[in-house]
């Protein structure tokens, strides 16, 4: 029997294959195959504990070792004197392979290691978070002894070690894979675990000035194949023979991670990557693997609320509720809809519809963050439509050429899309260039270079870029980014930060077509791609959020209806003040799960769903659908129920009463949507500081004081400490030294950090825009706008 693995000779054109026999079964595979998955092609299963198909072969374990005899030049099949470890040695022409299954040798081989492996390891199966998934565990059965000859008392060591605040380290259960080190190594690139000492004494181990501060440790969790490394979170709460899992997808980014959540007597306990090789491959960030506590706070709304005559909410029945909100809505002359980041694609389709067939209005946007009339036409030219086929996917930039992000921090904004850059950069030596004021960690680990550019001066750059061939005094890092741009395997990767730069996505637009590069929008929240699909953009005539707002607080717009927004995200002028003021002077239905700034000036609140207790999908920055059922089955309503029983409170059918039903109205909808237009290329003046004042440069940090993250203390502690960041000739200028304090004032806001002084752009000071005691959000609109710098203050 013959089994050959087919191969797409698209991707693959015209591999070499190598015939080898396993247990007497010939396989043909690619040339440099691993022995170990040539077996798993002909269905052999060999046991590991090292091997990994995402990481480099280590031969750590040498669990996987089987008997290998090849042809000699003569061509006689003569056995290699040992047996060998199959997860480190490639297929050879004629190779004969005898595993566990057909060979006493590679039996008793893989018996003694087990035997090895199991003299200090505890028997502690009953109270291990691994047992009852645990390799070590089932290949103990299968390939080990029945008895052991160790009498010996075993080894122990203090527990638990906390590699992390949130990663914690059981020693004695360890088994020295190498796994979780290789991991953050090659795949994270925060090689700040390692094995430390040789011999017996070898063990995982921390830098000691060097804590492992990874957003992707909780992977190494996941693939530790036995109970060494543990999440502090799930530790000790339940058996994975106790919970019920179910598919899904992280809701936190627009990456489309596909995951499983775990969960126990209707509580989610815990959350693991899923397998899909197309998009996250089988990793996800600590965020999306943590942060699930947010709705089980004991603050969530489980009834409908209607504030009274005397301004309290008060709970009331639904009917009471909707049509409470259908009255104020009627009564209102002008409407808005707002529509947050954190619905699914069927929840946007309602909002769109209710605003369009019940509001009659096309005064609807989703975009709760600083946006611009100019990324409105860009989205519907540029993005609407696009897919994986059709435009950018990560497969195809693991493989690109050239990357040049604008606008974009990877690691902090989109961390799949990140892994993958640093997967290409690592595998096929992609360029990547970031346009920005500073090179960060995550461009470090990318290999990436800096192309210098001060917020809001992005368009000069782009347009230089564009027109580089004809301007031979143009610097050396334009001229490379230039000629790295053209041709095929050429991609721009553009971030929701240019909204606010006048004419930046034109000029991007017009880069991509002056080189061929291909270009990629990544929003930052899991249903902003759904979103604009489903036509949440102000149409012809209508206003944007930071319009509807500025005309709620003007009076001139009488009633809104708020699904998951937070006010003080949007970065309007006048920030919160005047969102306070419109949602004061409106009449405002508020959906949510939770209170939020929008809480305190809603006059009917009606709870919706969390993301554990609802189905539908999301649509990544890709375009990729990624469909996810409900975990929990709660009474919980999902938007588009509630906006459904609510239109027909006011008389219309929206038709939205299911996920299906909300689905198939939206592959059938006919809404006008609004037209996009070539965004003009429009220059911004240049900042120019004066004394004791920069540039202000702010972006958001994964780990920060987003709402969805509360309630989860131990992901919190890895959170990346705030800091204002200056450069040396600044810090000078200023008369700062590094261990000074720096105070940043502009308007109402008022920060003071301790200084980072490093390499960047000068007259420039980064912040993060929402950290824990630096909230910036009020001027994350003006990321180039002027602000006071001073020495010294009181953090």
């Amino acid at each position: 029997m013959t089994v050959t693995r087919s191969s797409d000779p698209q991707a693959h054109p015209k591999p070499e294959l190598i015939t080898v026999s396993i247990d007497g079964i010939d396989v043909a595979v690619p040339k440099n195959t691993l022995v170990i998955r040539a077996a798993e092609e002909a269905g052999i299963e060999i046991p590991r504990f090292c091997d990994h198909p995402l990481l480099e072969p280590v031969g750590a374990c040498r669990q996987c070792l089987v008997e290998v005899a090849t042809p000699d030049r003569e061509g006689n099949v003569k056995p290699m004197p040992k047996p060998q470890a199959s997860c480190t040695m490639s297929v050879s022409e004629g190779m004969q392979v005898r595993t566990q299954h057909t060979s006493p040798v590679a039996d008793k081989a893989q018996q003694g290691i087990m035997e090895l492996l199991l003299i200090n390891h505890p028997l502690d199966c009953p109270v291990c978070d691994k047992g009852g998934e645990c390799p070590l565990q089932n290949q103990a059965m299968t390939n080990g002894r029945a008895t052991s000859r160790f009498e010996d008392v075993k080894r122990t060591y203090p527990k638990p070690i906390n590699i992390s605040s949130q990663v914690l380290l059981d020693r004695e259960r360890c088994v020295l894979c190498a796994r979780c080190t290789r991991f953050s190594d090659q795949i994270a690139g925060d090689p700040f675990i390692a094995l430390v000492e040789r011999g017996a004494l070898q063990q995982v181990g921390i830098y000691e000035e060097q804590p492992f501060e990874s957003y992707f440790s909780g992977n190494t969790v996941q693939i530790c194949p036995v109970g060494a490394l543990t999440g502090a979170a799930y530790r000790f709460r339940s058996r994975p023979f106790d919970l019920v899992s179910t598919p899904d997808v992280c809701e936190h980014c627009a990456d489309g991670c596909s995951l499983r959540t775990d969960h126990r007597r209707g509580t989610v306990l815990r959350r693991m990557a899923g397998n899909d090789p197309e998009v996250n491959e089988e990793w996800n960030c600590d965020k999306g693997r943590w942060a699930f506590n947010h709705a089980s706070l004991g603050d969530r709304f489980e009834f409908p609320m209607v504030r009274g005559a005397d301004g309290q909410l008060r709970v009331v029945a639904w009917q009471e509720a909707l049509s409470a909100a259908a009255e104020g809505l009627r009564a209102a002359e002008q409407h808005g809809v707002l529509v947050g980041g954190r619905v699914s694609t069927e929840d946007a389709h309602a909002y769109s519809t209710f605003a369009r067939d019940v509001l009659a209005t096309t005064n609807i946007d989703h975009r709760s963050r600083p946006h611009s009339e100019e990324e409105r036409d860009f989205l519907l030219r540029h993005v609407v439509g696009t897919s994986p086929e059709t435009g950018v996917s990560y497969t195809a930039l693991e493989k690109a050429r050239s990357v040049l992000l604008v606008g974009l921090e990877p690691e902090e904004e989109s961390p799949i899309l990140f892994l993958r850059l640093r997967k290409g950069y690592r595998q096929t030596g992609t360029s990547i260039r970031s346009i920005a004021p500073l090179t960060t960690r995550g461009l470090d680990k990318l290999g990436g270079g800096l192309i210098p550019a001060a917020p809001g001066t992005e368009t000069e750059v782009l347009l230089a870029l564009a027109s580089e061939a004809d301007h031979e005094s143009a610097p050396e890092q334009v001229v490379d980014a230039h000629a790295d741009l053209r041709g095929e395997g050429a991609y721009i990767l553009l971030g929701e930060r240019l909204a606010t730069v006048p004419g930046a996505l034109a000029a991007a637009a017009e880069l991509a077509e002056a080189t061929g590069a291909k270009l990629a929008w990544v929003p930052r929240r899991a249903g902003e791609r759904g979103a604009i699909e489903a036509g949440c953009l102000p149409g012809e005539g209508g206003k944007d959020t930071a319009g509807m707002l500025t005309a709620a607080a003007e009076g001139s717009l009488g009633g809104l209806v708020v699904g998951g927004v937070d006010v003080h995200d949007i970065g309007i002028t006048g920030g919160a003040r005047v969102a306070n003021e419109a949602l004061a002077k409106a009449f405002v239905v508020s959906l949510e799960i939770r209170p939020s700034s929008v809480t305190e000036h809603a006059d009917v609140i009606l709870p919706v769903a969390p993301h554990a207790e609802r189905s539908g999908s999301f649509i990544n920055w890709e375009g990729r659908v990624r469909p996810f059922e409900a975990s929990l089955a709660t009474n919980a309503l999902a938007d588009h129920r509630v906006l459904h029983m609510l239109a027909d409170e006011m008389g219309t059918f929206l038709g939205t009463r299911t996920v299906t039903e909300s689905r198939r109205s939206l592959e059938a909808s006919q809404e006008p949507r609004a037209t996009g237009y070539p965004p003009r290329v429009r220059r911004a003046g240049v900042p120019q500081p004066g004394a004791g004042e920069a540039v202000l440069a702010t972006w958001r940090l994964m780990l920060d004081q987003g709402s969805l993250q509360e309630g989860e203390p131990f992901l919190a502690g890895t959170a990346k400490a705030p800091r204002a960041a200056i450069s040396p000739l600044t810090a000078q200028a200023l008369g700062v030294v590094l261990g000074d304090l720096l105070t940043v004032s502009a308007e109402d806001v008022r920060v003071t950090l301790p200084v980072e002084i490093r390499a960047m752009v000068d007259h420039v000071v980064w912040l993060p825009t929402n950290s824990e005691s630096c909230d910036v959000r009020s001027l994350s609109g003006r990321a180039g706008a002027i602000v006071s710098v001073t020495k010294g203050g009181t953090a």
